[in-house]
């Protein structure tokens, strides 16, 4: 019965994903990813998503810096392969004709080739959603070190001079405490890119671990805030 719920759940995703390619951006399964849009290849984009099935690709460029090219159209900056795609859970239009969207995590997808530009100028690819069946089913239940984790976090925040409202954070269950860190602490992108491809929260928990110890030793100021 539950394979044959997964299967389902497989089966009603898109072959196809449109991509939206953002450095040292994170989306995870079941995370919420608010986004502004003001660029016409992806207001065109938003556009299309929700004439289909309202969901979106988050993937980070490889190389940060080519990703900000004068004509990424022309010369599209390499991708990593690993992504997650997102469904439209939210949606706003500013009177300046930007769209105001939250995406909520669905499932992480790797690129099995890439397509063509559309029409409207964004990328798109034909994607593997195998790889990772499990991020549609349950929540796993594997344990993490949540003192020390926690422990680590406050010692982090504190060296990086960022604030965080600690109630919320204390009283987050494992699964959301771990996908909130990931998306939202200051990482580099490959450090983003090594959590979002992390095997399950116990992997995911214990690599947030080790770059809070490393963060921790370099003072700096950051922008992350936890609500």
């Amino acid at each position: 019965m539950a394979e044959t719920a997964r299967r389902q759940r497989s089966a009603a995703l898109p072959e196809t994903l449109p991509l939206f390619p953002l450095p040292g951006v994170l989306l995870l399964p079941r995370g919420r990813l608010p986004l502004n849009i003001f660029e016409p290849r992806y207001l065109a984009m938003v556009e299309d998503a929700l004439k289909a099935e309202r969901l979106i690709g988050m993937i980070q460029p490889a190389d940060a810096e080519a990703s900000l090219a004068p004509d990424p159209a022309r010369q599209p900056a390499e991708l990593f392969r690993v992504g997650c795609a997102g469904r439209m859970t939210q949606f706003g239009e500013t009177d300046d004709g930007r769209y105001l969207i939250t995406l909520t995590g669905v499932s992480r997808f790797a690129i099995a080739e890439e397509l063509p530009l559309t029409e409207g100028g964004y990328r798109r690819a034909r994607v593997d959603w195998a790889r990772y069946a499990e991020d549609r089913g349950e929540t796993e239940a594997r344990a993490i070190d949540r003192d020390a984790l926690l422990a680590a976090l406050r010692h982090y925040f504190k060296r990086r001079k960022l604030s965080a409202n600690w109630d919320a954070v204390t009283s987050a269950a494992d699964d959301a405490l771990v996908t909130a860190l990931a998306m939202v602490c200051p990482f580099e992108a490959r450090e983003k890119q090594a959590l979002l491809e992390s095997a399950g929260l116990a992997e995911r928990a214990a690599l947030l671990l080790a770059l809070f110890h490393i963060g921790a030793a370099h003072d700096g100021d950051g922008d992350a805030k936890l609500q």
